[in-house]
């Protein structure tokens, strides 16, 4: 069994809230993440994958494929969004990293189990400090 952890990075932004609070509640919620004037993170999204070895090849996977589908699936639909105004898959979700890395999977895992790919932990960096 092999595992391989792809890393990439993408630009977004958002903003936290529920329409129902108000700005009082939403600030004691979620801080000033709850600023309506928005705010935007450099995000880092780690990828890990597991395979068994290519019998023929001796390769674990094409590191080019997998690529391409962070890509097309992440990447592209991500770099240089407002997560909450532009992303169909977050569409009545609160725009939390946590809430991000969950429609991530859901949109992602299909992909990768179509080429007999087991996708294992994702994780995206927020901040230095914050990593779901």
């Amino acid at each position: 069994m092999i595992y391989l952890t792809r890393r990439e990075r993408f630009n977004a932004d958002h903003h936290m809230y529920r329409e129902e609070w108000g700005y009082k509640k939403d600030y004691e919620i979620f801080g000033k993440c709850s600023n309506s004037n928005w705010h935007g993170h450099n995000y880092e999204f780690v990828v890990n994958v597991r395979e068994e070895q290519g019998p023929h090849t001796g390769l674990f996977i094409n590191l080019k494929g997998i690529s391409q589908i962070i890509r097309e699936y992440v990447i592209d639909r991500l770099d240089h969004k407002n997560i909450n105004l532009e992303l169909d898959f977050m569409q009545g979700k609160i725009a939390s990293t946590d809430n991000l890395a969950t429609a991530i999977w859901d949109v992602f895992d299909p992909h990768f189990k179509s080429l007999g790919i087991t996708l294992h932990p994702i994780h995206i960096k927020e901040s230095e400090n914050n990593i779901v």
